[in-house]
C-alpha cells in the first residue's frame, strides 16, 4: 500500500487507568505490519466522548496517519461512545466499510448485530472503529481490508479512474 501510515486509538476505562492490558492495540499492529503498514501512534485513552473526539481530530489534522483504527466503544453499553465521537470529527461517512465488517462478523456471531462501529473521513484521514476484542477487532480488520488501500488512495488524492483496476 502506497500510504502506510497507521494510528491505533484503543478506547478502556480500564485499560487508561493500568487495570488490563491491551491487547487489541498490540494485535492490530502485528496485523499490520504483516502488509507493509507502520504504527506511527498508538495510545490508550477512557471511552470519553470529548476525549475520544479530541484525539482523532488532532490525529487528522496533523495529518500523523493515513488510516487511524480505533478500537473498543463500539458496542451498546453507556460507555461505548466511540461511534458517536467519530461521527463528530467527521466530514464524510462511508457506510459501506460498517456494514462490510457486520457483514462479515454475523457471519460468526449474531452478536455483530450490535455493533456500530462507523467509518468516516476526517482531513486526510480513513477512520475506521473496530471492536474491543483483539480477535474481532483483526477479524474486523481483515473484512474491511480490501477496500483500505483504495479508500485512502483516493481521500489523499489519487485522480486516476477507477474503472478496469480491480478484479471485480
Amino acid at each position: 500500500m502506497k500510504y502506510n501510515r497507521v494510528a491505533i486509538l484503543t478506547l478502556s476505562d480500564k485499560g487508561a487507568r493500568g487495570e488490563r492490558v491491551d491487547e487489541s492495540g498490540p494485535a492490530l499492529s502485528a496485523w499490520l505490519a504483516d502488509y507493509g503498514m507502520i504504527t506511527v501512534k498508538a495510545l490508550i485513552i477512557p471511552d470519553e466522548f470529548d476525549l475520544i473526539a479530541q484525539t482523532l481530530l488532532d490525529w487528522a489534522e496533523q495529518d500523523i496517519a493515513d488510516l487511524i483504527l480505533t478500537t473498543g466503544g463500539t458496542g451498546v453499553s453507556p460507555r461505548d461512545v466511540t461511534p458517536e465521537a467519530t461521527m463528530q470529527v467527521a466530514t464524510r461517512i462511508i457506510p459501506g466499510i460498517g456494514e462490510l465488517m457486520r457483514t462479515n462478523s454475523f457471519k460468526k456471531t449474531p452478536m455483530a448485530a450490535l455493533s456500530r462501529a462507523v467509518a468516516v473521513i476526517c482531513g486526510r484521514s480513513l477512520i475506521v472503529n473496530l471492536p474491543g476484542s483483539p480477535k474481532a477487532a483483526v477479524e474486523n480488520l481483515e473484512a474491511a481490508w480490501p477496500v483500505l488501500g483504495h479508500g485512502i488512495e483516493k481521500i489523499r488524492g489519487d485522480q486516476r479512474d477507477c474503472a478496469g483496476q480491480h478484479n471485480w
